[in-house]
Formats: C-alpha cells, sequence, structure tokens
C-alpha cells in the first residue's frame, strides 16, 4: 500500500492480546496489514502481522507485562511504517458499552464514563481504554471511535433484558446486555450481501461459536435475545468460560472450598468450559484429535455441543420458526464435525445438513430441500470496526 492512501486503524484489545489492523479507506475497504501482539503478561510474547497485498508476514518477540506495555511497542512498530502516516482514524472493539447503543468518537467525558462502567467487565474495558488513552497521548489530533459489542443487542425486547433479582438492580443497569455484537452486524450484512430474505423479513439465529461462544435470536433484523446476559461469561459452554451456572455454586464453593469472589471469578471465565472438564486443552481441535482414546475429552466436545443444540431449540421457540442458522467464528468456521453434532436430531425445526457441503465447509451447508438454510461465514470484527469507523465519521464522503 502507498504511504499516501489514507488508511483506519483497527484495534481489538482482549485479555491477553491486541489484534490490529489496517484498512484503506474506500468502497470498499481494502485490508491492508493485520496482526496481532498474543500472550501479553505471560512468557512467549510476540508480534505476529502478515501484509495483505504481498503476503509477507513477520514475526517478533517482546517482553510486555501489560497492555500498556505492549500498546506503546504496538505503536511504535506502526509509526515505523510508511502508511501509519495516513492513518485517518483508529477504532476500538470495546466489549461492553451498557447503555451506548453506536459507534462514538472519544472524548474525555466519554472515558470517563467507560472508567466508571468498567467493573462490569474487568477482564476487557479497563486495557481497552488504556489502549485509548494510549493513543490519545502519542496522537492527540488522531480522531478515534468506539464500536460497542453490546449496541447490536440493545433493541432487544423489555422482557429478553431484565434479570429475575430484586428490580433496584434494574435501575442500576443490571440487566442483559449481550456481546459478540461487531460479528453479528457483520453477519448480518453479509447476508444481506448474499440476498438471504430473512434478513429484513425472516427469523435468523447467529451462533458466534469460537473461544467465546455465544448465539443471538435475529428477528426482521432486529436482534430480540441472545445467550451471553450482563457479563460475557453467561450462556453457552466457552473455552475457558463456564456459561450459564446455578448461581448457587458460588456460596457452595465459599462454604466447603472457601472459594473468594476473586477466586470464583477467575474460576468460571478462565479455568472452565471445555478447559475446565477436559482437563487437558481448551483448543477445539487438540479435544477432537483426543476424543476417541480420552473420555474427559469426550465428554468436553459433548457438553460444548449439547448446549449448543439446546440454545438453537430455545432460540427458535422465542422466535417463533426459523429460516436460517449461521456458524460463525474459529469452532463455527472450521469444525464440521461439531456443526454435524450441533445440528443432528433437528430435522423438526427443517434443519437438513448436505454431507458434502458441510465436510467441505461451503457458504451453504444445508441441502437443497432443507426448510431451513444453514450457512457458514466467515467473521470479521476488525472489517465492522473499519465501517463503523468510516460511517461515523462519514469518511467517504469527504
Amino acid at each position: 500500500m502507498k504511504s499516501t492512501s489514507p488508511c483506519i486503524l483497527t484495534i481489538n484489545g482482549g485479555s491477553s492480546s491486541i489484534k490490529f489492523a489496517l484498512y484503506q479507506a474506500g468502497e470498499p475497504l481494502k485490508p491492508a496489514l493485520h496482526g496481532m501482539i498474543d500472550r501479553i503478561g505471560l512468557t512467549g510474547t510476540k508480534l505476529t502481522s502478515e501484509d495483505s497485498e504481498t503476503g509477507h508476514r513477520d514475526t517478533r518477540e517482546l517482553a510486555a507485562s501489560d497492555h500498556k506495555s505492549a500498546g506503546n511497542y504496538l505503536m511504535d512498530w506502526l509509526g515505523k511504517r510508511e502508511e501509519f502516516a495516513s492513518v485517518l482514524a483508529v477504532g476500538h472493539r470495546v466489549v461492553h458499552g451498557m447503555q451506548h447503543t453506536a459507534p462514538e468518537v472519544v472524548t474525555q467525558e466519554l472515558l470517563d464514563e467507560l472508567r466508571r462502567i468498567s467493573p462490569c467487565d474487568p477482564d476487557h474495558l479497563p486495557s481497552e481504554i488504556e489502549l485509548i488513552d494510549l493513543i490519545r497521548q502519542r496522537h492527540p489530533k488522531l480522531p478515534q471511535v468506539t464500536c460497542y459489542d453490546t449496541a447490536f443487542h440493545h433493541c432487544m425486547p423489555r422482557v429478553a433484558k431484565l434479570l429475575p433479582i430484586p428490580r433496584r438492580f434494574d435501575a442500576m443497569g443490571v440487566q442483559r446486555y449481550g456481546f459478540h455484537g461487531l460479528s453479528y452486524a457483520y453477519l448480518m450484512e453479509e447476508l444481506a450481501r448474499l440476498g438471504d430474505p430473512a434478513v429484513t423479513k425472516g427469523r435468523v439465529i447467529l451462533a458466534h461459536l469460537g473461544n467465546g461462544a455465544s448465539m443471538a435470536a435475529v428477528r426482521d433484523g432486529k436482534s430480540i435475545d441472545t445467550s451471553m446476559s450482563f457479563t460475557p461469561t453467561a450462556g453457552l459452554v466457552m473455552s475457558t468460560r463456564s456459561g450459564d451456572l446455578d448461581p448457587s455454586l458460588a456460596s457452595y464453593l465459599a462454604r466447603t472450598e472457601g472459594t473468594t469472589t476473586e477466586q470464583f471469578f477467575t474460576m468460571v471465565n478462565h479455568q472452565s468450559g471445555l478447559l475446565g472438564i477436559s482437563e487437558i486443552s481448551s483448543d477445539m481441535r487438540e479435544l477432537l484429535a483426543q476424543e476417541d482414546h480420552d473420555t474427559r475429552a469426550a465428554e468436553a466436545v459433548a457438553l460444548f455441543c449439547y448446549q449448543a443444540k439446546k440454545w438453537i431449540g430455545a432460540f427458535t421457540a422465542a422466535l417463533g420458526g426459523l429460516n436460517t442458522l449461521v456458524f460463525a467464528g474459529g469452532i463455527g468456521e472450521n469444525a464440521p464435525s461439531v456443526r454435524v453434532r450441533i445440528c443432528e436430531g433437528l430435522a423438526f425445526l427443517g434443519i437438513e445438513l448436505s454431507e458434502s457441503r458441510n465436510a467441505e465447509t461451503a457458504g451453504l451447508i444445508s441441502t437443497d430441500t432443507s426448510r431451513t438454510t444453514v450457512r457458514v461465514i466467515r467473521t470479521d470484527e476488525d472489517l465492522m470496526i473499519a465501517r463503523s469507523v468510516e460511517r461515523t465519521l462519514q469518511l467517504g464522503t469527504a
């Protein structure tokens, strides 16, 4: 990419990683560079990147004990590249936005508000705020835009948002928000591009199955329910997150094991899910490779698929039927056998998979006679962030 080509930088800060990408502004947005810094705060921290035009890959080791040091390293590295001088704006994925329902230009007031709500998501918000602050300090004239993972679900009906706890907590904002909204927004735009009529008038279930896993029920283009709740820990079984649990388990473990609130938080977010059940790995690929000779791996895979099947059934009931089912995310996009197990026995919902299409991970994996269309779509949160920045700042009309 030429240094004179204006571009947008996207930042996606996770609990132990920072994903980044550069997109050349225009219609359509063109990817120029993408990469990530992973294992932040752990051994073996690396920055990996790939030039989208040349395919050149680069890997660099670094010492980064926190997101601030990793962010500074990233900005130093990007600053040495020609194209960074042409960055028009930066877009950030912000996991929890509470009442924020659309992308926003960063101001001091907005940062103060995000700090206020950061206890809602201690795994993500503090580090995301830190990255925004870091770029403001180093490049104060560079516009930044926050893109909220919760915004997609803001239109959910009241009954789907309410949590059955004392009403005073609802007044404090404790309700179901849902996440993976950037992924879901991208999937809906892709469905529209593919000409799927269910996008505007129909019933769709979006299944984002990756390290974090969730589903969304979408009717006539709007989210009506989702599996994650006040935090991303709720819902389906995930790589290291438990998903839904009996809430009294916390007090039981406190009485019998002396488990503190912080220890329980760590357990359900980082030591549970596929990793906790299997005691082997949080990676579905490794579990599938070992399930034939390790019962623990087999049970982890079985529970993941069983819970996903249940959520599809529940959301079909909430929607009053089903027209389209979409698989996305690392597992949803790359594990044909998992898709088969999830859909097995759901013929009564009109779901019939084509064995050959599914094995090849085709875009359309249902049979020609299936009443429900089943698709695999490779999601792209970074591109959705770039699109949101372009629309918010009206860069396409500049």
